[in-house]
């Protein structure tokens, strides 16, 4: 959270991205979908299609492709990022996975979804994007991650991720974060695994996670440094 926190007072630091207004954005409380459709309507992404939080896809698929290849009794296996926004996450595992994937993004800003389905099918002077695996597909709605019935029935994911979407939500309060928790469990098959990605440090999130995520394993991975902060990968896994 701190990183967050660090990025909004110091947009030099997401190389690449110009965010004006991100001073104003300090006091502000990063559960509020307005400021979500506000930054991603003003954001200067220029020639970069994607813009990241924390890190990228590329930083972490190290991490991922293991877990694609370990799950690969389903086929394709199914992804969800709970508040995908406009990173790179989702269409890094399209494009450059090799093994066959499900994706689907979502936001409860309408701005990032919209962006998002524009750059899968090669909007704004850019090429479509093309899937690493032939029967890999992408896809991007709108939705609440503290509500998720109308994205998928219980048990629906293999692999679930949540890059940075507990912080913000948890700025509304830890009930909202426990609610996003419950949900995404929900929707996770008994053998899969959620990742949250974070900056907060595991003194702090991991009794969090283990009093939310009982009957599941919860572990922690040390990340980075990327440009100078340590991130960390909670995972929360069942029976494998």
């Amino acid at each position: 959270m701190a990183a967050l926190r660090r990025m909004l007072h110091l947009p030099s630091l997401v190389a690449g991205v110009c965010l004006p207004f991100a001073g104003s954005l300090a006091g502000s409380s990063l559960a509020d979908r307005c400021l979500w459709d506000r930054l991603h309507s003003q954001s200067c992404l220029g020639s970069v299609p994607t813009f990241d939080w924390f890190f990228g896809y590329e930083e972490v698929q190290g991490l991922l492709l293991p877990l694609l290849q370990e799950a690969r009794a389903a086929c394709p296996l199914r992804v969800l990022d709970v508040g995908c926004g406009t990173s790179s996450l989702c269409t890094g595992l399209y494009t450059k996975s090799p093994h066959p994937v499900d994706v689907l993004g979502v936001d409860f800003s309408f701005v990032a979804v919209a962006h998002m389905n524009s750059l899968l099918e090669g909007g704004q002077g850019q090429t479509p994007l093309r899937p690493g695996h032939p029967a890999s597909c992408l896809r991007f709605m709108q939705a609440d991650a503290q509500n998720l019935e109308a994205v998928a029935s219980s048990g629906s994911f293999q692999l679930l991720l949540d890059k940075g979407t507990w912080d913000a939500v948890a700025r509304g309060g830890l009930p909202r974060a426990y609610q996003m928790l419950s949900e995404c469990l929900r929707v996770l098959s008994p053998q899969g695994t959620l990742i949250q990605f974070s900056d907060e440090d595991p003194d702090v999130r991991l009794p969090c996670l283990e009093q939310g995520s009982c009957g599941w394993t919860v572990t922690v991975q040390e990340l980075g440094p990327f440009r100078g902060i340590t991130y960390f990968a909670y995972l929360i896994q069942g029976s494998h």
